[in-house]
């Protein structure tokens, strides 16, 4: 069961995270539950947050902010300027 709301919260975060970057026309959904989860555990290696407690609004939102840098990372990446 737990997999299945990290699935859904990470889907949720990445497509929260492509709408703010501008970049959600190019995602699917499956790339968005990807982002989603990839951004918690950047955010848990940057900022030391712990997100195996469970999720929380706290976690949450630092899971949408690790989407969001790995968003950004990409879009300097792919285009050399973050939107």
């Amino acid at each position: 069961m737990g997999i299945i709301v990290w699935l859904v919260v990470g889907g949720i975060c990445g497509w929260l995270a492509s709408m703010i970057m501008r970049t959600d026309a190019q995602q699917g959904v499956i790339l968005n539950i990807v982002v989603g989860i990839v951004g918690a555990v950047i955010s848990g290696l940057i900022f030391g947050v712990n997100m195996n407690s469970g999720i929380t609004v706290e976690s949450f939102l630092y899971a949408l902010l690790g989407a969001v840098i790995l968003l950004a990372v990409v879009n300097l990446i792919r285009r050399g300027s973050v939107r």
